[in-house]
């Protein structure tokens, strides 16, 4: 099966501890991928108890769950994913909110000036700009979003690149494959190259939902954990705007 392929592959890797350690596992967008495991040692530092994170796209995670995967909880990158696997009775819980997120135009020149979000990308030109794959991932469709309110979709068509999620998106711009990005805040290193915040009024929200996917105690845990005045902190420092944790 694909989830058990990717499953072995990110163990190969190192991005997995032994599962014998683990007592949760926890597919995660990958946007949200360092918050998470921030929280996963806060929690496993209150209680004891291990969560593994394994992140991909939101659409990965989502196909990886309905084919089988062991995950114990899913936090998405969307509302959506977490509904739809509600509604099939897939999960051992109601979705609930954890973040909402934001969105920045990055390049990775340092010093690059541009006097609104429009200029910056058309300066970019023909050296791309990466974006998520807006069918896998809710930042990529964000960032279609964008284009259209700017009046860019069809100018910048030719030009577009795509990551399987906003990581991926963010690394084409981060190596120079791409001029620049349209990504989530929370995968920019504070201090590198140049950004413009994107005002939430010129795309979709992007509210992040969770889900209890198996009923165990380290994931019941885990999520409860996520909805905490603690976790909120961290949500907020990691540049995502924290949920109040009861909407769906």
């Amino acid at each position: 099966m694909k989830w058990l392929a990717s499953l072995l592959g990110a163990m190969v890797l190192g991005c997995l501890p032994t599962l014998a350690v683990a007592q949760a596992l926890v597919a995660t967008a990958a946007n949200f991928a360092v918050p998470a495991k921030a929280l996963a040692e806060a929690y496993k530092q209150e209680t004891g108890q291990g969560i593994t994170i394994v992140s991909g796209s939101t659409g990965q995670l989502y196909a990886q769950i309905i084919a089988g995967a062991p995950f114990d909880a899913f936090l998405a990158a969307d509302q959506e994913r977490p509904r739809l696997l509600y509604e099939r009775g897939a999960v051992a819980g109601q979705p609930f909110t954890y973040a909402e997120g934001k969105l920045v135009v990055w390049t990775a020149k340092p010093d690059h000036t541009a006097p609104d979000l429009a200029a910056a990308l058309r300066a970019f030109g023909t050296d791309k700009i990466a974006i998520a794959n807006p069918s896998l991932a809710p930042y990529g469709a964000a960032a279609q979003d964008l284009l259209a309110t700017l009046n860019l979709t069809s100018e910048t068509k030719g030009y577009l690149v795509f990551g399987q999620n906003v990581a991926q998106a963010y690394a084409l711009a981060a190596s120079g494959n791409a001029g620049g990005a349209i990504v989530a805040a929370s995968v920019v290193p504070k201090g590198t190259g140049t950004s413009w915040p994107v005002p939430p009024g010129h795309h979709r929200p992007v509210l992040q939902d969770a889900v209890l996917v198996r009923a165990t105690p380290a994931a019941i845990g885990f999520l409860d954990y996520l909805r905490s005045d603690a976790a909120r902190e961290v949500v907020r420092a990691y540049g995502y705007l924290p949920a109040s944790g009861s909407g769906g």
